[in-house]
């Protein structure tokens, strides 16, 4: 075939524009652009909306609260308003709202995959060139062009089979044949008989992604238990500040009263001079465990107004009135094993650690499929209509022209190491989380039995410093009788206002520990969410 010097002179131009396509390409055309200003300066890139907060998870256990309005710079607040401010203005609870909902995307994601394709495409081709008849040696030319079209739809489905329906268009032109038209008809179908055969093997990535999500749920059910936990046990603390400040202040008052009195008996002589510097140290001692007291006090208001997320400038200089009471009836328990049989059924962490080990087991199962080889079978079905145009090809298309193509297609890795090598990683894997689930289980039951342990202990406290301070109250009403009688020194009236206020500070406190090992267990046993009516509105 002889090409004429015209269309040398086209190839001479085409190969110089590929030859200039292949230096500008050896370049590097990332560098031509200013990344900053296209990305940090243009806000017209970023055109979608926010996440519309309907579809994050959210605690529910109430009506909306505000914070109340502060008199005199202080603000009344009970537990049960603690918790849901918490609940409603935590600034870490708003960001773990979106963990759920990210991880619930990939369920949809891998969903995705079985969606149907519609796919099209459509081609043209011209040609013109100089041909050689082989038995003539006369020089002709030949000019022509090609048009081709398809489109169709094509899915795979979690059987194991891809389907392909399309409807194709082949017209062709020439000045040496006579123009010719097509229509075509084709279904296509796929089926794996080894590897990727079943839905059991095809939807294991969907089934991960739906674990996934409800562990994920369980990760922020956990995450919503702490901070529940945090906020009360910060509140019990606060109100045991405020206790001690108020039992510092009334004991500051007592010791000055009694250095009163002993300067009283001074002046008219009964006792010695000396007898008040036992009096004065004793308000010495009192005026530093006051300062201590105030310290403590405003350490945990600002502890609690952050988990409340009242942390301006304004909110932070805010004073607390705490109006639940810590004083409670106090139980044993009795009811140990089945509080033992909760925590395995409730602890959010040991449901996320069970259906991640769900997820792989279903692991092991898509890996075990990977060892097998490929083996297809297909078989592609076609009818076709032909004519000198479009519109007489379609109609022609029930003539008796078909096509027909069945095969086999095998392939396999000699020695398949890759495959064998994640088989065993999958099976590594599910084992270990066996193991790390009954690790789990038994951490389970000592934090129930460590935290039912604590509850013994503080509600005996409670009963012992109660008996305790009562005769340290005693004791001191007997000393300050025989001191008023001169039966007695300022400095053991001195020590049994020590006493005293010791004891009033051990059984306050053990009072408090007493709640905080209640919040403590049940957090411990899972229940914490379901005893402070509180549940998580997800839509999935």
């Amino acid at each position: 075939m002889n090409v004429a010097p015209g269309k040398k002179r086209k190839g001479v131009q085409l190969l110089c524009a590929m030859i200039s396509l292949l230096v500008v390409g050896c370049s590097r055309p990332d560098s031509w652009y200013d990344l900053e200003k296209i990305y940090e300066d243009n806000s017209a890139l970023e055109k979608s909306s926010p996440v519309d907060v309907g579809l994050l998870p959210e605690p529910v256990g109430g009506e909306t609260l505000q914070l109340p309005q502060a008199e005199d710079g202080r603000i009344a607040l009970s537990l049960e308003q603690a918790v849901f401010f918490a609940l409603q203005r935590n600034r870490e609870l708003q960001v773990e709202r979106y963990t759920p909902l990210l991880t619930g995307t990939f369920e949809q994601i891998e969903r995705g995959v079985f969606d149907p394709e519609l796919f099209a495409e459509i081609q043209y081709s011209e040609e013109t060139a100089s041909e050689t008849s082989r038995s003539t040696e006369e020089s002709f030319s030949v000019e022509g062009n090609d048009v081709e079209a398809a489109m169709g739809l094509r899915q795979q489905l979690p059987s194991g089979i891809s389907v392909e329906a399309s409807v194709g268009y082949g017209g062709s032109t020439s000045n040496r044949t006579p123009d010719q038209q097509d229509t075509r008809l084709g279904l296509s179908l796929t089926q794996s008989l080894l590897r990727g055969y079943g839905a059991a093997v095809n939807l294991v990535a969907v089934r991960q992604a739906q674990l996934e999500t409800q562990a994920s749920f369980y990760e922020f059910r956990g995450f919503i238990e702490i901070l529940l936990s945090e906020v009360e046990i910060a509140y019990w603390r606060y109100v045991l500040a405020s206790e001690g400040l108020t039992i510092f202040e009334q004991s500051l008052t007592i010791a000055k009263k009694q250095l009163d009195e002993v300067q009283s008996q001074i002046e008219v002589g009964v006792i010695p001079r000396n007898s008040a510097a036992a009096a004065k140290a004793e308000v010495a001692r009192r005026e530093q465990a006051l300062l201590e007291g105030r310290s403590r006090h405003i350490e945990q208001r600002l502890r609690l107004l952050r988990l409340l997320n009242v942390t301006d400038n304004t909110h932070f200089q805010l004073l607390i009135a705490p109006t639940s009471q810590p004083r409670m009836e106090t139980t044993t328990l009795e009811d140990l094993d089945e509080r033992l049989e909760l925590a395995l059924q409730l602890r959010p962490d040991l449901n996320e650690a069970r259906l991640r080990q769900k997820s792989l087991r279903l692991e092991v199962v898509r890996t075990r499929n990977g060892l097998l080889p490929k083996l297809d079978v297909f078989i592609d079905l076609g009818k076709t209509g032909y004519a000198e145009s479009f519109s007489r090809s379609w109609a022609n298309i029930d003539e008796e022209n078909y096509d027909v193509l069945i095969g086999v297609e095998f392939s396999s890795y000699l020695g398949n190491r890759a495959a064998e090598g994640k088989q065993l990683a999958a099976r590594a894997s599910r084992d270990q989380a066996i193991a790390a689930i009954d690790n789990l289980e038994n951490m389970v039951q000592l934090d129930v039995r460590l935290a039912a342990n604590e509850i013994e202990r503080t509600h005996q406290q409670i009963g012992a410093t109660r008996v305790t301070r009562e005769m340290e109250e005693q004791t001191l009403t007997a000393e300050q009788e025989r001191f008023s009688v001169g039966d007695t020194t300022s400095l053991l009236v001195a020590q049994a206002q020590r006493d005293l206020l010791v004891s009033q500070l051990a059984e306050i406190e053990a009072i408090v520990e007493y709640r905080i090992a209640l919040v403590n267990l049940f957090l411990a046993e899972g229940s914490l969410l379901e005893r402070r009516g509180i549940t998580l509105g997800f839509q999935q």
